[in-house]
Order: C-alpha cells, then structure tokens, then sequence
C-alpha cells in the first residue's frame, strides 16, 4: 500500500507536468516505479499510466489539437512501438539513453543558434513517431524527442499538447499490445496500471487549467527547461 501511495502522489505531479509542458512525465516516472517494482513490471506500468494520462489531454485540448499531424506521427510510431516492445528484454538500454541525452542537448543549443529551425514537413512526423516509437518501448517514455518537432512545427499550448497527446496516444496503445504479446503485461501490471488512473487523470486536469495562463514564450521555455531537464537524466543514466 505504501509504494502505491508513493506511486499515486508521483503519478499526478508529474501528469500535472505532461500537461503544461506536453511531456517530462514519463521520462521522470520511470525511475520512481522502477525503484518501487523492477523495471520489467515499471515499464508496462508506465505505459498503462500514460494511456490514461495522455488520454485526458487529449479530451482535454481536443478544440485546439492537429489531428493530420497527429495521424501522420501515429503512421511510423505504431509499427516501430510494438517491434520495440518485443525486444525489450533484449535491448542495451543504457547506451540507447544517452544518445537520447545527447541529442536532446544539441536540439535546444540548435534552436538558439541563430538561424530559425526549418518548418517540418508532414513526412518528417511519420520518421519523428518512427524514432519515438521504439525509443518509447524501449526506454518507457521519449516525449522530450518529439517536442521540438512539434514547435518547430509552430504549435504551442493547447494545440501542442493536444497534438503531441494524441500522437502518444496511439503508441501506447500499440506498446501495450507489443507488451502483451511478449507476456509483460500481468495481472498485476493491469491492476497496478488501473490503481494510477485517478492520480493521472486528476493530474492532467489540473496541468490544462495551469497551461490556459501561460503566454506562449513562457510556454516555450518551460518546454525547453523541460529538455535540459530530461537530458541530464538521460545522460546520469536513468
């Protein structure tokens, strides 16, 4: 009851989070639950989690989200997130974060370098889900990989979160059907998964009433800070 309530607590800060800055969730998640249950149970947890999480935000900014967009990322997240969901067990992990750390670091050095980045085409989204989608099975969550595309692409508030939601959202889902075939998905994982769904969705509730008040330069630099943030972790190996 205790790691559950821990669980809970963590679950819905950091939902609150994912929904002013459209990811940092996950990516923060995953070292709390793999501390409270073992990576192999975490990681199915946190996908369950996320379903309900991005879920919310979804419904939450469905006004203001891009379905076209969101359907070309679903287009190359979904093959990849269940091949990655299959390997899983067999993937060298370590090596693969710090990649992430790596270039997560030199996307927001890129978007200060002077030259404005390049409007991505819609090709460019199905490459971006690609990428994310077995890095997300792999490594529980790469949300910070996505969200420079996503500005880069003009979208801020609502419209990015919405968006970027939804484009998640159907990777999980397809995560959640790598998961199983690969006999990850337990019934202690669904129970767990389903005892977080409140904290999630309470959490992303409250992070839409917060991002509502947030000019869009503001917006832009919590996302940033929120990179930085999740390469550090990435890079020290979490």
């Amino acid at each position: 009851m205790g790691a559950l309530l821990a669980a809970s607590a963590a679950a819905f800060v950091l939902a609150a989070l994912s929904a002013v800055t459209g990811f940092g969730g996950g990516v923060l998640l995953l070292p709390v639950f793999t501390a409270l249950f073992g990576l192999r149970v975490a990681v199915p947890v946190l996908t369950l989690a996320q379903l309900s999480s991005n879920g919310a935000r979804v419904w939450l900014n469905r006004r203001e989200l891009r379905g076209d967009l969101a359907g070309r990322f679903a287009l190359g997240a979904v093959p990849f997130a269940v091949a990655g969901a299959l390997l899983l067990a067999h993937a060298p992990l370590a090596a693969l974060k710090r990649l992430l750390g790596v270039f997560l670091l030199a996307v927001v050095a890129w978007r200060h370098g002077g030259r404005r980045p390049r409007r991505p085409t819609g090709r460019t989204f199905v490459a971006v889900g690609a990428a994310s989608g077995i890095g997300s099975a792999l490594l529980g969550s790469v949300g910070p990989l996505t969200a420079p595309f996503f500005l880069a692409y003009g979208l801020t508030r609502a419209a990015y979160v919405g968006t970027e939601a939804a484009g998640a959202l159907t990777l999980h889902v397809a995560k959640t059907v790598g998961y199983a075939a690969g006999g990850l998905v337990t019934r202690d994982v669904v129970l767990l998964g389903a005892a977080l769904t409140p904290a999630t969705l309470a959490g992303a509730w409250v992070g839409r009433r917060i991002v509502g008040r947030l000019s869009d330069r503001l917006f832009v630099l919590l996302v940033e800070a929120g990179l930085i943030a999740a390469a550090v972790l990435f890079l020290a190996g979490w």
